[in-house]
Order: C-alpha cells, then structure tokens, then sequence
C-alpha cells in the first residue's frame, strides 16, 4: 500500500454505469449522472477487492448483447465436440466490435496533448487512436497510409477543423485498417476498423 493509500481514509461507494461497468465514488460527494450505487461502501481497498469479485466479464453490456446475439444468429447448432481450434478460427470478439458502425475515438497525444505534436505525429506517419467505448478504452498505434489521409479540411495553424486519417496494423492477430475523423479542438472524433482482405 502506498502512502497515499494509507493517508485515504474516506468511505467509497461503489457504483455502476448502464454498460454495467463499475468503479469507486467517494461516498461524501454526489453521484455523477449516468452511475447508481449498487449497495457497496467502505474503505478504498476494500471497495476495490469487492468489485474484483463481482466484475467478472470485463466486457461492456451492449457488446455481450451483440455478440450473444451474433452467435444465436449466425452459428448454427452444435453436432458434435468442439474443435480444438474454434475458438482461434472465429473473428476475435473486440475486432468485431471495432468492426461495426462508428465509435468514439480520440487522439492519445502522450505526453504533451497539443495541436503541434499532433502534427508531428501525422508527419512522422504514426499517430495513437484511442477507441473510449471498450472496457478500459482499446489504444492502437496506427502506420498512417498517405494514400488515404486527408488533412485538406484542416488548419494546423490556427487549430481548427479535422484530419481523416487511415492506417494498418494487427490487433489480436488479425490484419485491420484503422480509419477516423478527428477534431483538431478537442482531439476527438468517430472511428472504426475495416478487416483487410488477404485472399
């Protein structure tokens, strides 16, 4: 335990988001809207051990839904014992939520979040997207395509209007375009991945 830890001596509540995420509130200040309480209070420590108990499936509600129903969908029944590989031969779960619709991303500018090391970043051709709807947020370092970038609706002077950017990389083992729109005020913006074709 550090120092800080041992100096905090507030009582928490623990609380929980409509994805059925949780985390710790002081119990002192008001809920933050789009939380509730779940009935769980005490030290720091204790609420932190609690939630590693109850939190056993890490990911957000709606993409247990989704992929509940993708495989109720599109999986027909079962025949006989599960081949070893099955699980490797199906697309990884994140990839395919990344995969379909837009999400929320943001630029990940560690560690100086400024409009001129954005730029340098994009000049360098390697930019860090950071998706904010995944449990714990998914950061992908991106190997920007030139070809498909567009900064023609921006001015990095001034700090205004947005970047396309588009690049490739593996995650979890399969090979994925990165594509998003970023606001050069905020450094947010929507994204997604497109699967590669490598037929």
């Amino acid at each position: 335990m550090n120092r800080e830890e041992q100096q905090d001596d507030r009582a928490y509540e623990v609380v929980l988001n409509h994805e059925e995420q949780y985390s710790i509130w002081p119990a002192d200040r008001p809920i933050p809207l789009g939380w509730r309480t779940c009935g769980k209070r005490g030290p720091k420590r204790e609420c932190l051990a609690y939630i590693g108990q109850v939190w056993t499936d890490m990911r957000p509600l709606s993409l247990r839904k989704k992929m509940a129903e993708a495989e109720q969908s599109h999986e027909p029944p079962s025949s006989g014992p599960t081949p070893a590989n099955h699980n490797q031969s199906r697309m990884d779960e994140l990839v395919q939520y990344l995969v379909e619709g837009e999400h929320p991303v943001i630029a990940s500018l560690r560690p100086k979040p400024s409009v001129a090391y954005f730029k340098e970043c994009i000049d360098r051709d390697y930019v860090h997207i950071r998706f904010t709807d995944t449990q714990g947020g998914t950061e992908l370092g991106v190997r920007l395509c030139s070809d498909a970038t567009d900064l023609t609706h921006c001015d990095f002077q001034h700090g205004s209007g947005w970047v396309h950017l588009a690049g490739n990389l593996i995650l979890n083992d399969v090979r994925v375009k990165c594509v998003a729109d970023i606001d050069l005020e905020t450094f947010a913006g929507t994204g997604h991945l497109e699967l590669i074709d490598e037929s």
